[in-house]
């Protein structure tokens, strides 16, 4: 799997969030984007030639739905973050995180029960 671009991950969250949709309905779930359809149609392509986006055709029209998960994007994207910014350590992260105060100590606790919970 490769990292998206940010204009690519803005298309792959509309058509996440969507579950199947027409290039026009993509870019309707993008009312704050400022592409155009043309760009997003061409984003579409270079997803699908990418692996991340798959189609069912009308004729000429196209309906594309997501082949990857967000889930597993999401798993990739933190994995690579984890490595590349944090020397592979989440602990590192979630003090980045606490550090810079964008994670609360009742947060904490919450992952903390969640951890406790999954043994």
């Amino acid at each position: 799997m490769e990292k998206l671009t940010p204009k690519e991950e803005e298309v792959m969250q509309a058509l996440w969030k969507l579950k199947k949709a027409f290039v026009k309905e993509i870019l309707a779930e993008m009312p704050n984007s400022k592409l155009h359809y043309n760009t997003v149609s061409t984003l579409v392509r270079k997803l699908e030639e990418k692996g991340f986006v798959n189609y069912e055709a009308f004729g000429k029209t196209h309906r594309y739905f997501p082949k990857v998960s967000k889930e597993s994007y999401s798993a990739y994207f933190m994995k690579n973050a984890t490595q590349k910014f944090f020397d592979s350590s989440y602990k590192n992260m979630v003090s980045f995180f606490a550090q810079e105060e964008k994670i609360s100590a009742k947060e904490l606790r919450e992952i903390l029960e969640i951890i406790e919970n999954k043994k």
